[in-house]
């Protein structure tokens, strides 16, 4: 499962140090993914940076910080600004490029990166189709879910005909794999 990742060889976003997967600064990723932080974050460094300094100089323009609401509101945003930039260049220092592997169809176990058509069988709903990836990337409304949600977790490892029950916060569901790819 987790150990049958291929990870692309992209000097620019390995690790020196970090080699298990169990690191937990370990960042898994698609080539998109780490691609859409990277332009978060230039457009952090490059643009909110400035629109928070201009604003912090305007708050301090209007004299007596201690009672000036405006000049918190832009200490709090540039904290978070630069909160969110270390995080970002903590993610991309460690980002592992998640590829898909080339195995045969019909015994092709479910992996980050794997795009996996299940149905609700608890509920007898139409089939949905999700793209399995880290944490970093999730978004249940775009249809990818992360390798360690509920879903995500007992997914990993099967294969297409496969029956997987997964306690949900509405309960005990049943899916059942119809394809892989």
């Amino acid at each position: 499962m987790a150990d049958d990742i291929l990870l692309d060889d992209d000097s620019s976003t390995q690790t020196g140090s970090a080699g298990a997967f169990g690191d937990d600064d370990l960042t898994l990723i698609t080539k998109e993914g780490l691609k859409k932080l990277k332009e978060e974050l230039d457009y952090l460094k490059t643009v909110r940076r400035q629109e928070v300094a201009q604003r912090l100089k305007e708050a301090i323009s209007y004299g007596d910080l201690s009672e000036n609401s405006e000049y918190e509101e832009a200490k709090n945003e540039q904290a978070f600004v630069e909160g969110r930039i270390i995080e970002l260049e903590q993610k991309i220092k460690n980002a592992k490029i998640i590829s898909e592997k080339k195995t045969d169809m019909r015994s092709k176990e479910i992996d980050i990166g794997s795009t996996v058509t299940v149905m609700n069988k608890t509920d007898n709903d139409e089939p949905e189709t999700y793209t399995i990836v880290g944490s970093t990337e999730a978004d249940p409304l775009d249809y990818k879910i992360s390798n360690e949600s509920p879903i995500g977790k007992m997914l990993l490892g099967k294969k297409a005909g496969d029956t997987v029950q997964v306690d949900t916060p509405a309960g005990m569901m049943r899916y059942e794999v119809l394809r892989v790819s």
